[in-house]
């Protein structure tokens, strides 16, 4: 554990000493650290809610101020159970019932491993530890939230309570934190994606099966503006694949069985018979009812998967065409539209969905090309945090379980290492910053997720670069070398753009709203002054000086006056607004007005206009 979670597992204990000073008959389950906090998970008659958190909180206060020392103490499986049984484990004594989850626990440790407890006062817990030398070493703590929770996450077990809390090593940390979440819930995607009309779900569409208004369409054709551009002069070319593909395609492409349970079920249609041979795939058909008068099938069952990815199409795209190593490095590029079916309960706003617009390429290469390809992604990602002021960012670098091949993983242990190896290279000499992670690569090869921090420091995971030597061999991809021999390339997936929908949501959060004026839905808004046909006029002709150069430029004709234009202005965000009067028109000038910076002041039409141009085509921040 890291400092930080071994302050708060030891929170964790006090709180539970604090829930039995006043409801003695608590049992306890488990009580570990997590991101941000800590809980523990209990069953209690006293159903526990935000109004109790006070009196808890006094009593860990207590506990907290006595500095009782967390002492360790090994014990034999036999005498943990006896333990157990007379009630002593996740209590303050014995009592007459059993510490049923404790005892649950302890038959499920492995024999050969260590058993141990932790005391602090009277509170006696079944912990591996480690925690903090003494409670007052706990420094500044607040509970946050109740929740049902099923006992080992299985919901054919009890249903527990679980109590949630977090702690700091300073006051002015936890009040940092505080503040953070305050900020966090005002920069929610999903309030502000509402409130500025950008992105809808509907019941009748379906759960996780986002909707982009216009202002939140603008924001996906900017991003996609962008990645084409960038992907252009990188030397890629862009492609376009259906949406669905026969089951016998992910077949070969290894992801059925390995992706199956991310995948929509499958469709069955019935096709001509008498297709071509190798146009139907054997091991998915059946006998149709319908048969001609030799008794043979007219039609046959064959099942259709919505792609939950772009790789096996674009596969397929590499071989319709002979290959040269001359052809390589060979980069394919499509924003294509995928589907996966994620557990309803998994589904959270535009971060986890059903259905993505995926950011998505596949360089085909040779060995000797593999460090500057995969090494040109990673800087395109560079870049790209650059232009959104992206300042904190990790590389998770995801390798394979040898203990998984053939079930999680494809059954290649020579070249699992060969490519982890390679990657790992690549990572040490940019300088990038990274921390390897076992047992997360893809099935196919070892990958890197981009983790990013927004403005007010919240995590996410918004991109990948993922390296892959299954899928080419198991579809038979070739060129020819130098000596005219087929070699198969190794192909490196990325989306450094992650998925529109995931982007989106980021960016909404990172700028809480306020986009910078390339990529806000509504650019410019025109607010004339009065009524007088002069004033309208000219507004209306700055407005279509705006227009014929793709500016997102409105206009506020309504009776409202200035202040009310202002203000509806303000509410959705609008990035620029020019205030036209009489003194404007009469000077040839705009009256500037910046969402967040407030009045800039008149200044002469051309230069205004010839600004917004500029910072548009040079997308500024």
């Amino acid at each position: 554990m890291t400092d930080i979670e071994r302050l708060r597992h030891s929170a964790s204990h006090v709180l539970a000493t604090a829930i039995l000073k006043i409801w003695p008959e608590a049992q306890f389950a488990a009580g570990p650290p997590v991101e941000n906090g800590f809980y523990y998970d209990l069953d209690l008659p006293h159903r526990i809610s935000p109004d109790d958190f006070e009196k808890i909180e006094a009593e860990m206060k207590k506990e907290i101020k006595a500095n009782h020392p967390f002492e360790r103490m090994e014990v034999s499986r036999d005498e943990a159970l006896e333990l157990g049984k007379k009630g002593r484990l996740g209590a303050l004594g014995e009592r007459s019932e059993p510490s049923k989850y404790k005892i649950d626990i302890i038959e499920n440790i492995p024999p050969n491993e260590k058993i141990s407890l932790y005391r602090s006062g009277d509170f006696i817990d079944l912990c591996a530890g480690p925690h903090v030398m003494r409670t007052g070493n706990i420094g500044a703590f607040k509970l946050t939230n109740v929740a049902s929770a099923y006992y080992k996450g299985d919901e054919k077990n009890p249903q527990l309570q679980r109590v949630y809390g977090t702690a700091f090593q300073t006051k002015k940390e936890l009040d940092d934190y505080f503040a953070m979440l305050e900020e966090a819930r005002k920069r929610d995607h999903r309030k502000l994606g509402r409130e500025l009309e950008l992105f809808v779900f509907d019941d009748d569409v379906g759960p996780g099966l986002p909707m982009f208004l216009p202002r939140g369409a603008v924001i996906a054709d900017e991003l996609e503006k962008l990645a084409k551009e960038t992907e252009f002069a990188a030397g890629y070319q862009r492609v376009r694949t259906p949406h669905i593909a026969r089951e016998s395609l992910y077949k070969k492409s290894g992801h059925l069985p390995y992706y199956a349970e991310s995948m929509f079920p499958p469709m069955e249609l019935h096709e001509d018979a008498r297709a071509r041979p190798g146009e139907v795939d054997v091991g998915t058909l059946a006998r149709a009812p319908h048969e001609d008068i030799q008794g043979q099938p007219l039609s046959r069952r064959i099942l259709y998967y919505l792609k939950a990815m772009n790789c096996p199409h674009h596969h397929k795209l590499f071989a319709a065409v002979p290959r040269s190593y001359r052809d390589l490095p060979l980069r394919l590029a499509e924003y294509g539209t995928d589907y996966r079916y994620e557990k309803s309960g998994e589904l959270f706003g535009l971060m986890r969905v059903r259905s993505m617009q995926m950011n998505d390429a596949h360089i085909y290469c040779t060995p000797e090309q593999f460090e500057a390809e995969f090494n040109a992604v990673n800087e395109m990602y560079l870049k790209y945090f650059k232009l959104f002021g992206i300042e904190k960012y990790l590389m998770r670098f995801s390798t394979h379980d040898p203990s998984k091949l053939g079930q999680k993983f494809v059954d290649e242990p020579e070249l699992w290492k060969q490519t982890e190896v390679m990657t790992r290279n690549v990572l040490k000499n940019s300088g990038i910053n990274y921390v390897e992670v076992p047992n997360e690569a893809a099935f196919y090869g070892p990958k890197i997720d981009v983790q990013a921090w927004s403005a007010i420091g919240r995590e996410f995971s918004i991109a990948t670069n993922q390296v892959d030597f299954a899928q080419p061999r198991r579809l038979d991809l070739r060129y020819k070398d130098r000596d005219n021999i087929d070699k198969i390339p190794i192909c490196i997936h990325r989306a450094p753009l992650g998925t529109h929908e995931r982007f989106i949501g980021f960016l909404i959060e990172h700028y809480a709203g306020n986009f910078p004026l390339w990529l806000s839905p509504e650019q410019v808004r025109i607010l004339p002054v009065g009524d007088e046909t002069k004033v309208l006029d000219y507004s209306m002709s700055i407005l279509n000086e705006l227009r014929t150069h793709q500016v997102r430029a409105e206009i506020d004709k309504s009776s409202d006056n200035i202040n009310g234009k202002i203000q509806r202005a303000e509410q959705m965000k609008v990035h620029t607004m020019f205030v036209i009067g009489k003194r404007d028109l009469d000077a040839n000038a705009i009256s500037v007005r910046v969402h967040g910076k407030g009045n800039l002041g008149a200044k002469p039409r051309g230069e205004v206009i010839a600004d917004i141009f500029a910072s548009i085509k040079e997308r500024r921040s």
